[in-house]
């Protein structure tokens, strides 16, 4: 079977209701599949989706943590690097948001063809109360400089993707990562960490 077949190519397998394309499963996917869970959509009912029951997304290996050892780098196109300790970021003003998270390959199931990936339906969605402290006074701190263009996250947890050895990387513009609601957070019901380097991309 190859990745280039789409769905309408390979037989009809579930209840067949047409809710989602007639289609079989890779190998990758049934993978993914048992390592991550969705949230059950009953949990729709709730304004907070209950610990437990929140969507899991594993890009990468798990990495191991110790809190007492890692610190935020705040590097690059910056006046003033910094690094901070997880204690320092929590001296740090708080503030506690609720905010709705949605999978960018939520629905991804029920595309024909579909690419190669986690296969969710509608259940990558979760509504949690994250606490930290704002982005935009990190970044003020460390003197972002008018060159900059985008604020690089990037997270402990590595892998394999493409036949590349990479890190888990994602991007906001300057302009975003200033936004009032910008937080970066140190505790909800799901915790990790991460350091951010402001570079020109």
């Amino acid at each position: 079977m190859t990745r280039e077949k789409t769905a309408p190519d390979l037989p009809v397998v579930g209840d067949g209701s047409g809710v989602a394309p007639g289609a079989e499963f890779y190998p990758e996917e049934v993978r993914l599949a048992l390592r991550n869970r969705g949230m059950p959509l009953e949990a729709l009912r709730y304004d907070i989706t209950p610990v437990g029951m929140h969507y899991l997304l594993v890009h990468f290996d798990i990495p191991d943590v110790i809190a007492d050892d890692w610190r935020l780098e705040v590097g690059g196109l910056v006046s003033r690097p910094l690094s901070l300790s997880l204690d320092e970021l929590r001296k740090r003003p708080k503030v506690t948001l609720p905010v709705t998270m949605e999978c960018a390959g939520n629905g991804r199931a029920l595309m024909a063809p579909r690419p190669v990936s986690q296969p969710w339906h509608a259940e990558a969605i979760g509504t949690a109360e994250w606490a930290g402290t704002p982005l935009r006074g990190l970044l003020e701190d460390a003197g972002v400089k008018d060159d900059a263009i985008e604020i690089l996250f990037t997270g402990l947890d590595r892998g394999v993707q493409g036949d590349v050895v990479q890190w888990y990387q994602r991007s906001l513009t300057v302009q975003e990562a200033m936004r009032s609601e910008g937080l970066l957070s140190y505790e909800t019901a799901i915790r990790s960490g991460c350091w951010c380097r402001v570079g020109t991309a």
